[in-house]
């Protein structure tokens, strides 16, 4: 019997990062190593080493020693299958990850990632190979009986792995198992090599069999019930010792090189400090010097363009002496921290950008808070204007090192990655991300191998409710949620579906990319960090297999070039107003101009930059901004928790109320903000000016407070305390301080970020101000796939009494067009149009004319820009009324249109025409398929369907006289008007379903009446008991009651009582009805209309001179809507009382 002390080496473990095949997490395995006493445990993804560094660190910190391998997947004689390869140390390891990258960078297209021998062979130095099981490569190998080349690829790598290469025995009682363990168990001496033990991993626990299978389904694109798919058995979990033993007691040979592997590693992957890149654009000086001199260049190119004209009272040289003493400031502590190179990267390919008309934004971050960034051209923000500290950004305390975010124009950003590939070659990548199994993903995808219908599964899925800000697990929506229940009482699979979901959630599905962030470090990145290509997108550069908290961590350096969609829209504005020869430089407006300040006041900041949002537009209304200032402190005030202070702002500013400075020395810091501490930045320059802390210093105690981590906060509370004592403030006086500001401290925002978003927010102001035709149009065309956004401004268009022009294939274009007083609808905004279709379309009608007719148009069209959904959108959303107003007429026949535009085509095509070379008959006539016209309601769901709203008409201007008779109201006037109570229709436009805090359901539904757009909150009885007949476009009569809910009575909350379909409503009969006739009734059409018998008790009043007779029907009769409008059409009707 082999002796206890000896314990199995599970080193063939499979985490999360095996896609779809792994389904142990690091985190869990550690924790089972903690309690089980694990001596060590070897790494085995499938595929990459993206798991490496954290399976590394965390198996590290519970004592169990990580032993690092991946499986690479070999490309040889026609067969490909995996390999197992394991560092025996840090050269090792430096091969493994060459080796894991070339199997992506060489890899074309969509294929699976593979390396070839002769690679392994180049990179085999202290190098582990395991030969694998039956399914793996030289498995296939022996089961294509293929023995020679197992024969000749074994002794091959042999040759230069020498004793570095085992031969695997793995039993999981699966196929063609034993089989190949014969085949192995017999050649083992005739090669001279080694045998060892392993098990494949891919779970912890042996009842994760079930969830295990559904996600390599998940993987495979398969269905668990398909009888022909490869199943693994259910021995795939981590197995006690004692039971390996037992599994392999008649190999002792393969059980002993097991016992004995892990002495053979003496090598552990650890956290590196930041790898910075040593790269200066002119060998002949150092990164440092390089630093200095541009940006001295660059402060005297923005004192002479912009700070100078800017203190223009004040003495020059003063001021430029402290811009000086602030850039050697600076300068000083990014030497001392090794970051020169850091910032010449960034200024570089900012440079470039700028060079090359990409539009970049002003800053983003704490970086802005920078003076050598502002010299550098890296921010456009200066930060002694406003007061930005750099030590926010870098310090030599900081604990990690911090990167520029930099915004860019998203649809230009791309040329900056292709000239960061051309400048640093194979230094540069992207980052990896994982997209996750969450609540609703894993149920879609378990719900789908398990064969559940989409229309079933999808209905599970909103039962989860979608909230970014606050998700919840799919555990919580369960007991959140009663209809989950339900569906587990009447159906077992759904019982099923969340088991094996439950199991599942949380672990990887797919490989992805960071598309922003980038790390560039230097020369051959692959050949330090493994890297990954994905080839199912278009981007230009690899990425790193480390996930952005992996890459941290061993050193990479994070360069994130973010991609704005508004600074596109400030592009396209100004060069639409280019093109009417009006040049605008927008980095040198007036940011103390009147009328934006006027516009801002006003609320009306539909497109604003960070303005837009309703409860913004509330705030800035009251807040009547008047200064730049102002709409810094709103951008950061505008959150969760520092919300409660934009009232004692606003209060404070407009003189109402007596600003609180805590202390007399804190009035000159927090005098911009009325007393208020908003900034992060105020924080710092309190415990500077209060208690003597160094800046470095300051930014420790800021992060103190804003973590809440008590030790750490008694510890900077004393050294306060202490500091302020010094000072000369007393100890109750300092420790009052410090009680007061710890709670804004832990809110307090990045003054810095929130200054270069203002900056922009105040530019499309400025735009919308002076030029809203253009901005507008320019940002609607940014937001063409953005049904909900282009509603909201086709609502604000109304409101500026801009006139929109219809969809028209004759006078519209692919983009959003302005002109003074009206804006063309984009047809690219077309639900299934096609942006480039509709493009080509417009070329044609630009170059040959207008299309003439219907027929004109089909003669004209290339038939790769038409096909049935595009045709049927634009014929939906009106473009063709110009030839035809019947919309369905053209609708039925577009096949038959699109036929005709085909063989136009191919005639052209083939210069085809008769003999007395006239045109065919077909080019001169069309006949319609038969059709019925649409009513105006179809007609109008059509348009909702191709749009997202309604532009020609409105769904409720049908029921106009019926609403006037019922007393409902539009929305706007309920809620200004007196009354607490009464009727308001609305069309529903979008409904968002969510979950409060105590897990009550409710649901945010936007309505659209002729008026305008409003939005009313549903909650938990009223939501569930009205759930299934809230559909989008459909019209409801809502009772709604008003509740004020402030002092002065300007804020309502408003109360949804009841609704009620507007067709239920109009076909619903009335209880009781009296009518009242003048002197010239006619008895018989009276008699006529109300011949039905019914529920309605039916009054008649008959006048007759000064007379009136009084009759009471004996049996009540029908009568709804439909009869009233019938008798109110009758001019001998006086009055109708319901």
């Amino acid at each position: 019997m082999l002796s206890e002390k000896k314990s199995f080496n599970n080193i063939k473990i499979h985490t999360q990062y095996s896609i779809c095949e792994g389904a142990a997490k690091i985190d869990d395995l550690a924790e089972y190593c903690k309690e089980n006493k694990i001596k060590s445990l070897g790494l085995a993804d499938s595929f990459n080493l993206c798991g490496a560094l954290e399976f590394s660190e965390k198996l590290s910190k519970v004592g169990t020693q990580p032993i690092i391998g991946t499986q690479i997947n070999i490309l040889e004689k026609g067969i490909l299958g995996k390999i197992t390869l394991y560092a025996q140390t840090e050269e090792g390891y430096k091969n493994l990850t060459k080796l894991s990258s070339l199997s992506y960078l060489k890899t074309q297209c969509s294929n699976e990632p593979a390396c070839q021998i002769k690679d392994l062979i180049e990179n085999s130095k202290d190098l582990i190979l395991l030969t694998g099981n039956q399914r793996d490569f030289f498995g296939k190998i022996f089961s294509s009986n293929k023995l020679n080349d197992f024969n000749y690829l074994i002794l091959t790598l042999k040759k230069y792995f020498k004793d570095r290469i085992y031969l695997e025995i793995q039993r999981h009682n699966e196929k063609d198992e034993t089989n190949f363990e014969n085949f192995i168990l017999n050649n083992s001496k005739k090669f001279n090599l080694p045998l060892i033990a392993t098990q494949e991993v891919f779970y912890i626990d042996k009842h994760m069999y079930e969830a295990h299978d559904a996600l390599r389904c998940i993987g495979e694109k398969n269905f668990i019930d398909d009888k022909t798919r490869l199943k693994l058995s259910n021995q795939h979990y981590f197995k006690k010792d004692i039971d390996l033993q037992n599994i392999y007691s008649d190999i002792p040979e393969a059980l002993e090189n097991n016992y004995t592997f892990h002495l053979r590693f003496n090598f552990k992957l650890k956290k590196s400090k930041p790898i910075l890149p040593s790269l200066a654009n002119d060998k002949n000086y150092s990164p440092e010097i390089q630093l200095l001199n541009l940006a001295k260049i660059g402060l005297k190119n923005r004192f002479k363009n912009f700070i100078s004209k800017r203190n223009k009272s004040k003495i020059s040289e003063q001021i430029l002496i402290k811009y000086e003493d602030r850039l050697q400031h600076e300068i000083n502590i990014i030497n001392s921290m090794d970051y020169a190179s850091y910032f010449l990267i960034v200024s570089d390919y900012i440079k470039w950008a700028k060079k090359n008309f990409i539009p970049v934004g002003p800053g983003r971050g704490s970086g802005a808070g920078s003076l050598v960034a502002y010299c550098l051209d890296i921010t456009d923000l200066d930060p002694i204007q406003y007061d930005l500290i750099f030590e926010r950004f870098l310090n030599p305390d900081r604990i990690s090192m911090p990167d520029f975010d930099i915004d860019f124009c998203e649809e230009k950003r791309d040329q900056v990655f292709e000239y960061l590939k051309n400048k640093y070659k194979d230094g540069v990548a992207h980052i990896i991300t994982f997209g996750k199994l969450k609540a609703r993903m894993v149920l879609r995808d378990v719900g789908r191998v398990l064969g559940l219908s989409y229309g079933h599964v999808d209905r599970l899925c909103k039962m989860v409710p979608f909230d970014p800000s606050r998700p919840l697990t799919l555990q919580e929506s369960i007991d959140r949620e009663p209809r989950f229940k339900e569906e587990i009482k009447n159906n077992p699979k759904v019982d099923k579906l969340l088991k094996l979901s439950l199991k599942l959630e949380g672990l990887n599905r797919n490989m992805a990319t960071h598309a922003a962030g980038v790390v560039i470090a230097g020369d051959k990145l692959a050949e330090k960090f493994p890297l990954y290509n994905d080839h199912n997108s278009n981007l230009i550069l690899p990425s790193t297999q480390y996930d952005m908290y992996s890459s941290e961590n061993a050193g990479l350096v994070k360069f994130d070039l973010l991609g704005l969609k508004t600074l596109t829209v400030i592009d396209k504005t100004l060069k639409r107003l280019q093109n009417k020869n009006i040049n605008l430089d927008i980095s040198k407006i007036d940011l103390s101009d009147k009328k934006v300040f006027s516009l801002l006041s006003t609320g009306e900041t539909t497109g604003l930059f960070q303005l837009e949002s309703a409860g913004m537009r509330e705030a800035i209304k009251q807040m009547k901004p008047n200064k730049f200032d102002d709409i810094i402190a709103l951008v950061a005030l505008y959150r969760p928790g520092p919300m409660s202070n934009i009232p004692i702002y606003n209060d404070c500013k407009n003189g109402t109320k007596e600003p609180d400075y805590i202390h007399p020395t804190l009035k000159e810091i927090l005098k911009t903000t009325y007393g208020i501490i908003i900034y992060q930045e105020q924080v710092m320059q309190i415990a500077q000016t209060l208690a003597g802390f160094t800046a470095g210093e300051a930014d420790i105690l800021r992060r103190a407070m804003g973590k809440k981590k008590k030790a750490e906060l008694d510890k900077q509370k004393e050294r306060f305390i202490n500091g302020a004592i010094k000072n000369g403030i007393t100890k109750d006086v300092a420790n009052f301080v410090f009680t007061k500001i710890e709670p804004f401290a832990q809110y307090g925002f990045n003054k810095s970020h929130a200054a270069a978003y203002a900056l922009i927010a105040y530019q499309t102001a400025f735009l919308k101000t002076y030029y809203k035709e253009d901005f507008i149009a320019a940002t609607m065309t940014t937001e063409l796939t953005n049904t909900s956004k282009l509603r909201e401004f086709v609502e604000e268009l109304k409101r500026l009494n801009i006139n929109i022009i219809r969809p028209s294939i004759n006078e519209c274009f692919a983009e959003f067009k302005a002109s003074k007083g009206k804006i063309l609808y984009g047809l690219g905004a077309i639900k299934n149009v096609g942006y480039e279709a509709i493009s080509n379309i417009v070329k044609e009608r630009e170059k040959n004319g207008k299309f003439k007719s219907l027929l004109d148009f089909m003669n004209r069209v290339n038939i790769k820009d038409v096909n049935k959904l595009q045709l049927e959108g634009l014929t939906k959303s009106g473009a063709f009324d110009n030839f035809e107003k019947d919309r369905n007429k053209i609708f039925q026949s577009i096949p038959k249109i699109i036929q005709q535009i085909k063989k136009t085509n191919e005639d052209r095509a083939n210069n085809q025409t008769s003999l007395f070379g006239k045109s065919n008959d077909y080019l001169n006539n069309f006949e319609f398929a038969p059709s019925i016209s649409w009513k105006q309601k179809d007609l109008l769901q059509e348009e909702f369907k191709s749009l997202g709203f309604y532009i020609s008409n409105h769904p409720l201007n049908e029921y106009e006289e019926i609403f006037n008779i019922l007393n409902v109201v539009s929305y706007n006037q309920f809620y200004q008007g007196n009354a607490s109570e009464g009727l308001v229709a609305g069309t529903i436009m979008s409904i968002q379903e969510k979950k409060s805090s105590k897990g009550s359901p409710y649901a945010i539904i936007k309505l659209s009446d002729e008026r305008g757009e409003f939005e009313l909150f549903l909650f938990s009885e009223m939501l569930v008991a009205n759930r299934n007949k809230l559909i989008e476009s459909e019209s409801f009569v809502m009772t709604l009651q008003k509740d004020k809910i402030s002092n002065d009575g300007i804020k309502q909350r408003i109360n949804v009582k009841k609704i009620v379909r507007v067709n239920e409503l109009i076909e619903k009969p009335y209880s009781k009805v009296t009518i009242e006739f003048n002197e010239n009734y006619n008895i018989e059409e009276i008699k006529k209309i109300l011949s039905t018998y019914g529920e309605t008790k039916i009054n008649l009043i008959f006048k007759n001179k000064n007379n009136k007779a009084h009759y009471l029907l004996e049996n009540n009769r029908k009568f709804d809507i439909n009869h009233f409008k019938a008798l109110k059409a009758k001019k001998y009707v006086a009055n109708i009382i319901v």
